[in-house]
């Protein structure tokens, strides 16, 4: 064996044996979130327009005549109730997003568009305004938009059709202001609960004892195999500061269970 060969075996059992320890080592934030920091889902209902005689066919879908109607009286226009609206170019439509924790007034975020009718294509369309409501029934965004939409569709004069993707649904990013943010527990409680991704016992032990060494005993005790409460300061800046250090600090997670 030659010398640089030995150099070579002594250089790699030592990076074996330092690395070891931290080979499988997981931040805190890979393997936990923070109890009551969330993203929460909004939905609304709303209506397209503009497109090329794509949307939906009005006779099997009522209630998009009946949003068009409803629409038109709020903006002054009456209509006869008689009057039977044959439209190509507007699609009901179901609008979703997801409003990120801490999200404040004024901020944008993407949705996503549906069609809830008939519609075979929304391409070329845009979202009238309409609120984004959260499970409570409060509204917390608005949106409104030019669709992008990444299907599409061709008929031939055969009667043969080519459909590449979902030509019914789409996206429109920064399409809706938020208007209300979620009240977060964070900055008013006296402790944090860190929830762990994977209930595990061992990780949860591991998790406290990790966050006991780096800073000072009784700071972390585990209440059950998924979860880990935490004594946090009560300033904002320093609650900040101090989430910022537990994210970082490593803990390595437990074997895998075998496998027969």
């Amino acid at each position: 064996m030659g010398a640089s060969t030995r150099i070579c075996t002594v250089v790699l059992c030592l990076f074996s044996v330092f690395a070891a320890p931290w080979a499988f080592a997981e931040r805190i934030k890979d393997i936990a979130s923070i109890d009551g920091v969330r993203s929460n889902q909004l939905v609304g209902y709303g209506l397209v327009v503009g497109l090329d005689g794509s949307g939906d066919q009005t006779t099997q879908t009522p209630f998009t005549v009946q949003s068009v109607k409803s629409m038109l009286a709020k903006l002054g226009v009456s209509l006869p109730a008689n009057v039977n609206l044959q439209l190509k170019n507007v699609a009901a439509v179901m609008v979703h997003a997801e409003l990120p924790p801490f999200a404040k007034p004024g901020q944008t975020i993407d949705v996503t568009v549906s069609s809830l009718g008939n519609a075979k294509s929304l391409r070329g369309g845009s979202l009238l305004m309409m609120p984004l409501k959260g499970a409570d029934g409060q509204t917390y965004a608005v949106a409104q938009g030019n669709l992008l939409v990444s299907g599409f569709g061709a008929d031939g004069a055969d009667g043969s059709s080519v459909t590449v993707n979902v030509p019914s649904a789409g996206r429109i990013p920064n399409g809706a202001t938020v208007e209300r943010g979620v009240v977060s527990p964070f900055n008013h409680d006296a402790s944090l609960v860190m929830n762990l991704h994977a209930a595990d016992f061992t990780t949860a032990f591991r998790v406290a004892t990790s966050i006991n060494e780096s800073l000072g005993e009784g700071v972390a005790r585990p209440l059950d195999g998924g979860s880990v409460e935490i004594r946090a300061p009560l300033d904002p800046a320093e609650k900040v500061a101090f989430v910022s250090m537990l994210e970082n600090l490593q803990v390595k997670p437990p074997s895998a269970p075998a496998r027969g």
